[in-house]
């Protein structure tokens, strides 16, 4: 049994006109986003064996903000998850060892969101979650699906979704 976890990115900057896409930092919107993620992983158990994030200044970002980890993650950064596909994404995470048992694939749309869709057993998964992904993978958007086949045979509907979180979500919970 493995499992997977998807994130998008933080909500990013555009204040700089002039700075290129993939050096966009997060804003103060994203840092506090990604920090309310970091307490709901570790609150949920959710931690990483591997991390896969993309080379972007924004993923980057993200991943440092969900640190410090108990147990420290191999982290691969990988310029071919910049606005990776579904298709990339997908060829990566069938790449990865046996051994591993939780993933972090932390990257872009629209190619999370078209992933998530893909993977989502529709038959094992709460109607609520499916929705949820569904409609959407907003910035900051965690994703948890429970994998009981290989990573090399990972494909459509091979994953149970197990939760996910948006930062609208964890700020809702906080208030509440």
């Amino acid at each position: 049994m493995h499992q997977l976890l998807l994130l998008r990115h933080a909500k990013s900057s555009w204040d700089s006109a002039g700075v290129p896409d993939r050096d966009r930092p997060l804003n103060a919107r994203g840092r506090r986003a990604a920090a309310a993620m970091r307490r709901a992983m570790r609150e949920f158990g959710l931690i990483p064996d591997l991390i896969l994030v993309s080379s972007a200044k924004r993923t980057m970002e993200t991943m440092s903000a969900l640190e410090p980890w108990d147990d420290t993650p191999l982290i691969e950064p990988m310029d071919d998850l910049y606005l990776a596909t579904e298709a990339l994404m997908l060829a990566t995470l069938r790449s990865v060892a046996e051994t591993v048992r939780t993933v972090l694939l932390i990257g872009h749309n629209p190619g999370m969101h078209e992933l998530a869709v893909t993977l989502t057993d529709p038959r094992g998964s709460p109607e609520r979650l499916l929705r949820g992904v569904r409609d959407g993978f907003p910035t900051g958007a965690l994703a948890e699906f429970s994998v009981t086949g290989p990573w090399s045979r990972l494909g459509q509907g091979g994953g149970r979704l197990m939760r996910f979180l948006t930062p609208r979500m964890l700020d809702a919970a906080e208030q509440g």
